[in-house]
């Protein structure tokens, strides 16, 4: 099975051809041109229509699918990451301790800050990521380490 990557969520309508709102949408415009291949729901579908609203992607797919079904592409149609740079789903799961060692917890999420990323712990920590806190991620490890005394 291919793994696939989580790129946004079909949306409320936006108009009435079938359009609509795409929800948490990938930064990678090319996602939301007219010929892009995606995953919908599970199946296979293919913008036929692209525009931006209110600064948010509004795309047509064919065939249609039910709103709220996810939208997805093969991990393999990423590009590729350039050295210490790493795409958001990849540090979702991984272990958070500090330099000392003392666990902090699990990334649950890596959401969007004012002035930078932040990851989002299941212990209930809010980490910036910023070369002054993270100090090393280890994607084979399934390990980040952070700057001590960011904590506390």
């Amino acid at each position: 099975m291919t793994e696939r990557v989580v790129i946004g969520r079909v949306g409320k309508p936006h108009g009435l051809d079938g359009s609509f709102y795409v929800e948490r949408p990938s930064l990678d415009e090319r996602w939301w041109r007219v010929g892009a291949q995606l995953v919908a729901g599970g199946r296979e579908v293919q913008v036929v229509g692209a525009r931006r609203a209110q600064s948010r992607p509004v795309i047509k797919v064919d065939p249609p699918v039910e709103r709220g079904a996810v939208i997805e592409v093969d991990r393999s149609a990423l590009p590729p990451t350039e050295e210490d740079e790493y795409y958001a789903f990849e540090l979702v799961g991984l272990a958070v301790e500090e330099e000392d060692g003392r666990a902090l917890g699990v990334v649950e999420s890596v959401d969007p800050g004012v002035a930078n990323d932040v990851l989002a712990l299941d212990s209930g920590i809010l980490l910036p990521m910023v070369e002054d806190c993270v100090r090393e991620i280890d994607l084979d490890a399934r390990r980040i380490r952070i700057a001590t005394g960011f904590v506390d």
